[in-house]
């Protein structure tokens, strides 16, 4: 009887907070794990898929089944690679694709995430490509349209000297979809732009740390906002050595900053 007693207890428990604060703290309480899931597509197939720095796959990959959390994804394949921060939230799929190529500026791709929210923010390397929405410009790059309801779409974007690149997405009801986008330089640009002698280019190895990863940050500092992570054994570009800090570039084309303690000038 008095155990009868206390599972209606902790029932009522559990109704209350679900009824004032949502169910996620109860099923917090009994245990539960919020889940999502990423897709991740590749041109070419067949690209090795790591999550945060775990060779997970090949592409086309996808797994329903990853916590809500911010991962660290990378592809690569033979000489070719691309890095980027995914984060997946509760109950939606985050997609990745990437067409790899030899250079970063011929690579492209985009990721799709959603929140809890509504309408779409687009953003876009480089910054300031325009942007249509079923053939209608709305603006430039990064774009909010909080006002955009729900429904499927095609996302068209363009800048002058790159390619234009289409992304067909839909956008569920009480969500926020998030589309960032890396547009590829055009054949035309590539080919009239003059490679600069270059005896040698500064390179950093990135060493083991106690995280296992490696924290690219906006500013030299440790209160700098996180850019995106790198994992040991990984290939930075060098841009300027500071103290205790390195600025680089990571192979996605994103620059930040780096503590010096953790990685190594290759000679």
């Amino acid at each position: 009887m008095k155990k009868s007693l206390v599972y209606i207890l902790v029932f009522l428990s559990l109704v209350v907070l679900g009824l004032r604060f949502g169910y996620q703290p109860a099923l917090d309480f009994l245990g539960y794990k919020a889940h999502g899931g990423i897709k991740v597509t590749s041109v070419p197939d067949g690209v090795s898929v790591f999550v945060d720095g775990v060779e997970v796959g090949k592409t086309p990959y996808e797994n329903e089944d990853m916590q809500v959390k911010e991962y660290q994804v990378k592809l690569a394949k033979d000489d070719t690679s691309w890095q980027g921060v995914v984060n997946i939230t509760r109950g939606t799929m985050a997609v990745v694709n990437r067409e790899l190529a030899q250079s970063i500026a011929s690579s492209s791709g985009e990721i799709l995430t959603l929140s809890p929210g509504k309408g779409v923010n687009i953003t876009s390397a480089p910054d300031g490509a325009s942007v249509e929405v079923d053939g209608k410009v709305l603006g430039k790059t990064p774009l909010q349209l909080p006002d955009l309801q729900p429904g499927e779409y095609t996302f068209l974007l363009s800048h002058d000297n790159y390619l234009k690149r289409s992304i067909r997405a839909s956008l569920p009801s009480g969500m926020l979809l998030h589309l960032d986008v890396d547009l590829a330089v055009s054949d035309v640009d590539l080919s009239s732009v003059a490679a600069p002698a270059i005896s040698s280019t500064p390179k950093l190895t990135v060493k083991q740390t106690p995280t296992g990863f490696l924290r690219v940050r906006e500013k030299p500092a440790i209160s700098g906002k996180e850019m995106g992570r790198v994992i040991p054994g990984d290939t930075l570009t060098l841009l300027e050595e500071l103290n205790g800090w390195d600025k680089i570039r990571m192979d996605n084309g994103v620059e930040g900053y780096v503590s010096s303690t953790y990685v190594q000038k290759q000679p």
